[in-house]
């Protein structure tokens, strides 16, 4: 699966479980979560092919974005 189809399942799957879930449904909130995630990986990916090849310094710096800081737990 592509990641733009990928993007529109998740998308989907946010859209079907909007109709008959609370906000608070843990089904729904993992179905956003993952939903975001995948749109950050796009745009991610998308940046990546547009910008000039980075050194491992820099992409120790933007892995280091995606990690959680100072023990905290990523959401």
């Amino acid at each position: 699966m592509s990641q733009s189809a990928s993007w529109t399942h998740h998308r989907a799957v946010v859209a079907s479980l909007t109709r008959s879930r609370p906000a608070d449904d843990p089904d729904l909130i993992a179905a956003r979560r993952n939903l975001c995630a995948e749109r950050l990986a796009l745009y991610i990916k998308r940046a990546v092919e547009a910008a000039p090849p980075l050194t491992a310094e820099q992409r120790d710096r933007l892995a280091q974005l995606l990690r959680p800081i100072n023990g905290a737990t990523a959401r």
